[in-house]
């Protein structure tokens, strides 16, 4: 079966981006083999719709999970409608999150995790490391101009549940709910983990 899991890097290494729609890549992983396949996501900086242009790029490799630490209501109702099951609360490696998903370890979202415009802002910032005054900018040498990185200023991280007007109340406290749970799994797993390390 092949899973899509949001990372932060192209291999079974890299760390599980707990961010789906604005993650930096999705490894596309066959569960049974662990061949996989890595994919950017081009996305990642989108204004808006960024979940959405996300879960369409990861159906169209025909997976038929998402493991991710959250995920919004568009990428949410996306996935949900391609018939892709959402597995929320990965952490770790890729490679640890498809064993948790084969051992049952990670629960399937029976909503969304995560509000609106999550993980917006990625925290790298706009100075592209020139600063201190040394002159380091990106526009000198052989007259060419190299773009920013990205279309442009980024709004700051989100907080973790902000009151949105996309939600009624009891919708927010649902989604709440599910966050609570969701951490109190992996709060659990990583108690259960320190005990195995002896710590």
């Amino acid at each position: 079966m092949k899973v899509a899991v949001s990372a932060t890097g192209p291999s079974l290494d890299a760390q599980v981006d707990p961010r789906f729609g604005r993650c930096a890549y999705f490894v596309i992983v066959d569960t049974e083999t662990m061949q996989f396949e890595s994919i950017q996501n081009t996305s990642q900086y989108s204004f808006s719709g960024a979940g959405i242009q996300a879960a369409q790029l990861v159906a169209s490799k025909g997976v038929k999970a998402v493991l991710t630490g959250n995920v919004g209501p568009n990428a949410y109702q996306a996935l949900s409608a391609a018939g892709i099951q959402i597995v929320t609360g990965a952490y770790g490696t890729v490679r640890e999150a498809v064993m948790r998903y084969k051992r049952g370890e990670l629960g399937g979202a029976t909503s969304p995790t995560a509000p609106m415009h999550y993980g917006m802002g990625g925290g790298y910032g706009m100075g592209m490391g020139r600063g201190m005054g040394r002159g380091m900018g990106m526009r000198r040498g052989m007259g060419g101009f190299m773009p920013p990185a990205y279309p442009g200023p980024v709004a700051p991280l989100a907080p973790t549940a902000p009151s949105t007007p996309q939600m009624t109340k009891e919708q927010e406290i649902q989604l709440l709910k599910e966050q609570m749970k969701t951490l109190q799994k992996q709060l659990e797993q990583i108690k259960k983990r320190l005990k195995e390390l002896g710590e």
